[in-house]
């Protein structure tokens, strides 16, 4: 009795908030918590807010006590009052009692006991949603990351156990982002210490749902029963949820741990050191197939705010620069997500990073031709199925950067597609030319060829669908000339881009597919062609780079190896031009033209295979049937219905249908035929005379002018075979000269007395010249005097190369590199001394 008298003596002396929470616990857990005293227990705490902190302490001393006992049924209700207890309280005292309470929380979360991390999950979130009246600036959450994270990959032996740990934490995480972001103190979440466990963890939970396609739009609303079983679901709402709070600031940390991650070992279950760099997605192998991360991608794109996607896309950019040396396959797989994120991105806020996508682009483009050229020197001689494989994969990786320039370039607008045109040009190589920006010098021949025919496939996909108000906006000078150098090479893929690039940007009524094929149209207006009336912008153009044009395409007939894909390209080319940019002045210079083509058939001075002549022929024939009915001049179209007549019943290989057959029976020469068969100058101005047409300009010749676009395109013309060579001794090499001596007869000297005849030709020498000037237009006759000029100064240029270049010294000749000056001598004996010396 005494020792009982004294125990009530004694508790009757404790403070009254800890007998109010001893009363709060029933002495059968089972009981559950006693609700009066709980009540008596929170109107105490209320009334008495500085009192708060000491209740705290005493139950997190108790709930320690007796989680170390394994009493759990008293843990469930302490919990239960600190739950009741912060709800309630919201006062400037409920500082020290949060911090016992999250004391409690990480007491709960470190037991192995999974209830009791449930428990203690539950308890945060409910904590998580409360509204603080005032900020704590002392209170740090790396603790709880660290935990939730951990418990986002629980490896548990029993499923349900394995998925409940999961959803708490996830939830967990979801509670940590949603306080620290509502917090004063919100720039402490997206520290790249905890980005680098909230994502991953995400990640690693979002990769186990079945659907794949669930998740690549935009967010859903999934019923309640779905988000909590589903750790995947639960996952991507938290990913995107952390997403969309991300600002300008905090961005890139937030995607950056989709590719990196540094590892801290905070699982439990890493042997690696510490700060070594963990790619997530490299780390699982998740480029090749590439299925998650396009879809973790369109996930990120369609979560974070529009004006950030610019961050999104540089981190790909600078991910794809580390993985530059990877297989192929990890290549394509990254671009085709930059891809995926360029599409989402281009109907937005692109940012500053236009250019530089299409650089990087083209850089990697560049150094895929380099190593697919490396396997096939490397194996040169041994063809094996691993370097034919290799070979095939760099051939993915070109394909997928060429699908993500021309995606990328044809949704921007046309203000920033023609920039980009513009810069895609600019980087394209041509041969002999030093002032391109890609360097190729390394590659070759054919590695340059190739990086031509993908920056042209490139370029094409970016003028697909522009629609330029005038064709000097869609073909600027700087533009136009670069982008025709192209069509001079002696390679027909390359001519047949540069053909299809100026259709995407001449036609702007969307006629190319009525003209495609060549072929003799029987009625043009079944076509039902869109056009309006030229504009003075336009026929502006014409006069300043119509000959430009035309030249192009009297050279591209020329070529020995078009096929009939290029005679197609080149009608197509010819009936755009005339659909879009022809008054009566271009349509005499397109007739010219037409005719010009025609003699280079008939006259053959290149000497063009059979199939190529009568190929030209039957381009001729196809476009002035079409231009004959556009213009609607009645005489004009009776004349070459008539050749065209003619022509199929006798000479059916002149036209388009008999030509381009697979078997089709070739003449053996031209020289025979009759004119019906041909197109007559002559009679087409008598056509065009009568109905208004200024006809004089069909009597001179077209004559096509020569650029230095032609050395710097390798094509074999006058300016590059220019030599020049001095017999210094005349009497040397006589046995290899050739006898040109010419047998004298009576005719002869007959012909050589008689000096009318040459009187003759010098006049009509004269007439031409003089009618020339006066018909001709000015910017062919301007032209042809440049070409005269540029070949004289070309051969004066040589001249002065030859005979002012300095004679070898002996004491040296002095280079400077790298801002040092060498000297390297010539040998007395190496030296070349003239004969007279």
């Amino acid at each position: 009795m005494g020792r009982k008298g004294v125990c009530c003596c004694c508790a009757a002396l404790r403070p009254r908030y800890k007998r109010l929470v001893d009363n709060i616990f029933p002495e059968d857990p089972k009981d559950g918590l006693v609700k009066a005293d709980m009540e008596k227990l929170t109107f105490y705490a209320v009334s008495a807010p500085e009192k708060l902190d000491r209740i705290g302490a005493y139950l997190a001393e108790r709930l320690s006590r007796d989680v170390i006992r394994h009493r759990y049924g008293y843990v469930l209700i302490a919990m239960e009052a600190l739950d009741q207890l912060l709800m309630a309280c919201h006062s400037q005292s409920i500082k020290p009692f949060v911090e016992s309470f999250l004391h409690m929380v990480a007491k709960l979360l470190e037991s192995g006991e999974p209830k009791l991390q449930v428990l203690g999950t539950n308890s945060f979130v409910k904590f998580a949603n409360i509204e603080e009246d005032t900020p704590s600036y002392h209170r740090r959450y790396d603790f709880f990351v660290s935990r939730f994270s951990a418990m986002c990959h629980s490896c548990d032996h029993d499923p349900e156990t394995q998925t409940e740990i999961r959803i708490a934490g996830i939830r967990g995480i979801q509670g940590v982002v949603r306080k620290t972001v509502n917090d004063e103190l919100r720039a402490t979440i997206w520290e790249p210490q905890h980005m680098d466990k909230i994502v991953p963890s995400l990640l690693f939970n979002m990769q186990k749902i079945d659907d794949i396609d669930s998740r690549v739009g935009p967010p859903s609303s999934p019923t309640g029963g779905e988000k909590e079983e589903n750790p995947a679901v639960l996952a991507e709402n938290c990913f995107r949820e952390l997403l969309g709070r991300a600002t300008y600031g905090n961005m890139n940390n937030a995607v950056r741990p989709v590719f990196a991650i540094k590892c801290t070992c905070v699982f439990g279950m890493c042997t690696r050191k510490a700060a070594i760099p963990n790619r997530h997605l490299d780390h699982h192998r998740l480029w090749d197939p590439n299925e998650f991360a396009v879809s973790c991608f369109k996930i990120i794109m369609y979560s974070i705010q529009a004006q950030y996607s610019h961050h999104v896309i540089q981190e790909i950019l600078g991910h794809l620069d580390v993985r530059k040396r990877d297989s192929p396959r990890v290549r394509a797989g990254i671009i085709q997500v930059l891809l995926e994120a360029v599409a989402i991105a281009a109907k937005g806020s692109i940012g500053p990073t236009v250019l530089e996508v299409f650089n990087t682009l083209l850089k990697h483009l560049r150094i895929s031709v380099d190593f697919e050229l490396g396997d096939r020197r490397s194996s040169a001689g041994s063809a094996t199925f691993s370097t034919s494989s290799k070979e095939s994969d760099e051939r993915i990786v070109q394909n997928a950067i060429i699908q993500t320039i021309g995606f990328f370039g044809s949704n921007l607008p046309d203000y920033q597609r023609s920039e980009i045109m513009m810069f895609i040009m600019g980087k394209v190589p041509v041969f002999g030319a030093t002032s391109q920006s890609l360097d190729t010098s390394h590659l070759g021949d054919l590695g340059t060829r190739r990086i031509q025919i993908m920056l042209l496939r490139s370029l094409l996909m970016v003028t697909s669908g522009y629609k330029a108000t005038t064709i000097t906006n869609a073909l600027p000078p700087p533009f136009l000339d670069p982008l025709l150098s192209p069509s001079l090479m002696e390679d027909s893929e390359l001519r047949q881009l540069v053909l299809e690039i100026l259709h995407n940007l001449i036609d702007r009524h969307d006629n190319r597919a009525k003209l495609r094929g060549i072929r003799i149209i029987p009625d043009v207006s079944d076509l039902k062609i869109k056009r309006d009336k030229i504009s003075r912008q336009d026929v502006s153009f014409m006069k300043k780079h119509g000959q430009q044009l035309y030249r192009h395409i009297y050279l591209g007939c020329k070529e020995e190896d078009n096929v009939q894909k290029n005679f197609e390209l080149l009608f197509t080319s010819l009936a755009l031009t005339t659909i879009e940019l022809a008054n009566e002045e271009v349509v005499i210079d397109l007739i010219r033209l037409a005719i010009a083509l025609q003699d280079i058939a008939i006259i053959n001075e290149d000497n063009l295979p059979m199939f190529n002549r009568c190929g030209v022929m039957a381009l001729v024939a196809a476009y002035l049937n079409f231009l004959s009915q556009m213009i609607a001049v009645p005489a004009f179209c009776q004349h070459v219905s008539k050749v065209i007549e003619t022509r199929s019943l006798e000479a059916s290989y002149f036209l388009p249908e008999t030509i381009f057959k697979d078997k089709c029976n070739l003449p053996k020469s031209l020289e025979k035929h009759e004119k019906d068969l041909f197109f007559l100058t002559n009679k087409i101005a008598e056509s065009l005379g009568g109905s208004g047409y200024s006809v004089e300009r069909l009597s001179v010749p077209y004559v096509p002018q020569v650029t230095d676009e032609d050395r710097l395109s390798r094509r074999k013309s006058i300016v590059d075979t220019v030599s020049i060579q001095v017999d210094i001794l005349p009497g040397n090499n006589t046995e290899d000269k050739i006898d040109n001596t010419e047998e004298i007869t009576f005719e002869a000297l007959k012909k050589a007395i008689d000096n009318n005849g040459l009187e003759e030709q010098e006049k009509e020498k004269r007439r031409l010249v003089i009618e020339k000037f006066q018909k001709a237009p000015f910017e062919e006759i301007a032209a042809q005097c440049e070409t005269k000029a540029n070949l004289l100064h070309d051969r004066l240029a040589q001249i002065l190369e030859l005979t002012i270049r300095p004679p070898p010294s002996p004491s040296g000749t002095m280079t400077i590199t790298a801002g040092h000056a060498h000297y390297q001598s010539v040998p007395v004996y190496e030296m070349k001394f003239p004969d007279l010396f």
